[in-house]
């Protein structure tokens, strides 16, 4: 195939692009921009294994440079969009407009813990499981635990508002956010929140930021608050025979204990994760509840004691087992941060939703999920943070084969509608991003999402940053016809 021929506006379309990467290069440094096909790639994918390539990739090295890049994206003006360490389940870092990926990953520093008055100042590129350890050496706890910890980054998290197993005593991470530092499209820095326990002065616009995805302001210092680290923990593994006995068993554990995380796995899960767990089970076992338990030394162990003298009046179950050491406990969790990597091997492709409904509901959700799986021919497991009545759905299919695609599209829809209908929500964590903005009027009324697209818009008039998440771009905009 010939190349297009160069046309006078296509000549002064180039120019200006490599203009404006020089100018770039100038805020950032020459080595901190990059072009090449072969480098942006690596920047054009997330956890959703889609991808779209940028034009460019920068990497600031400061809150001053990425005020001076807005400034320029607003003025030229042409996309922008934040990303971390490229984790996301939605969609949410891909540069489907093209334009400029900004990544986060200079920023990694750890400012700040104070022990006195228990929190920590970070920079967006801190490795969320980094931050936990230098909070324990402190004697202090952050609580946030996403299955990606060991590699995602606060600033993504914070974009995301990210969960994880221990969300079902301590919450999330919006619930440990007390101020930001951000770039506004146009180039403006903004401080929200406080440093103190309370404060109520103007509008919560760290409430507002927290879960935005990127498409508000760009965020470049995180204030969050610690809290005392517990002094022990103990892990309970429980097999049910049936799945609907182990779902049903969350409501009572709940109503007499609270742990730190309960989580679930369904008889696939428990398959594609079968030779990591540190001990065998039996085979008859048709689903797991991953329990564990924290506070004082003292007091854990009195818990874990009556815990087990309450299972052992539940019908359905197989076996409960307590891990005998830090390292059981650790392989167990492993087998659980493994399951989503290790669903490939079932098919090449999945859609990972991450419902939510109550939790008295779960029986009726993962009943739902086996109807799917039986009447359409298509491959669904589930598993996740059954404390919280986050449920992890995964619909595995080949996406070369025309009618799985039809047919996993198709689950997709009837389970969003059933969520729906038992009283929760499309996502509890990961977003809506690209994967679910379609999705989002079944959730919410035209007036709700009226008023969503005007604060877009007033934060973000031009639609400069990471446009077409959220909301599905209704026309291109002047950055879109910049790149």
């Amino acid at each position: 195939m010939k190349p297009a021929k160069k046309t006078p506006a296509l000549r002064k379309l180039l120019e200006m692009n490599k203009k404006t990467i020089r100018e770039l290069r100038k805020i950032v440094g020459q080595d901190q921009v990059i072009t090449a096909p072969e480098e942006l790639s690596c920047y054009s994918y997330d956890g959703t294994g889609q991808e779209y390539p940028p034009a460019a990739v920068i990497f600031p090295g400061s809150s001053e440079e990425i005020c001076r890049i807005m400034q320029m994206a607003s003025a030229t003006p042409f996309p922008v969009v934040p990303r971390g360490a490229g984790t996301g389940m939605t969609g949410g870092a891909l540069p489907v407009a093209g334009g400029l990926v900004m990544v986060m990953s200079r920023l990694n520093r750890i400012l700040e813990i104070d022990q006195d008055n228990q929190l920590a100042v970070v920079e967006p590129g801190v490795i969320t499981g980094a931050l936990r350890l230098a909070a324990e050496r402190h004697g202090l706890y952050y609580p946030p635990d996403p299955a990606s910890l060991h590699f995602c980054t606060m600033g993504g998290n914070v974009a995301e508002c990210a969960g994880g197993p221990s969300a079902v005593k301590y919450g999330v991470t919006r619930d440990y956010v007390l101020g930001l530092e951000a770039v506004l499209p146009d180039g403006r820095l903004i401080h929200t929140g406080v440093r103190t326990a309370k404060g109520v002065v103007g509008y919560d616009l760290t409430r507002l930021l927290v879960g935005s995805e990127g498409t508000l302001a760009i965020i470049t210092r995180i204030t969050v608050k610690l809290l005392p680290a517990p002094e022990a923990r103990s892990t309970l593994l429980v097999l049910c025979r049936g799945m609907a006995e182990a779902t049903s068993l969350v409501t009572g554990i709940l109503a007499h204990h609270t742990p730190c995380t309960l989580e679930y796995m369904d008889r696939t899960a428990l398959a594609i994760v079968r030779d990591k767990l540190p001990f065998p089970f039996p085979q008859e076992a048709e689903a797991l509840l991953l329990v564990e338990l924290d506070g004082q030394k003292e007091t854990v162990p009195l818990a874990i004691r009556q815990l087990t003298e309450f299972l052992q009046t539940r019908p359905g179950i197989i076996m409960s087992r307590k891990a005998e050491s830090p390292v059981e406990a650790q392989q167990l969790w492993a087998a659980r941060r493994a399951i989503s990597p290790a669903a490939f091997s079932l098919k090449p492709h999945k859609m990972s939703e991450d419902v939510v409904v109550p939790r008295s509901r779960l029986p009726q959700l993962v009943s739902c999920t086996e109807a799917l799986n039986r009447e359409l021919g298509v491959v669904i497991f589930t598993f996740g943070h059954a404390g919280d009545g986050n449920i992890h759905v995964n619909i595995m299919l080949d996406r070369s084969v025309p009618q799985e695609v039809i047919q996993a599209e198709t689950a997709k829809q009837l389970l969003f509608t059933e969520v729906l209908r038992l009283g929760g929500t499309l996502s509890g964590e990961h977003g809506i991003g690209l994967t679910k903005a379609a999705y989002l009027p079944m959730e919410l009324d035209q007036p709700t999402l009226a008023l969503m697209r005007q604060i877009k818009n007033l934060f973000d008039p031009d639609n400069i940053l990471n446009p077409g998440k959220i909301f599905p771009a209704p026309a291109q905009t002047a950055a879109e016809k910049n790149i």
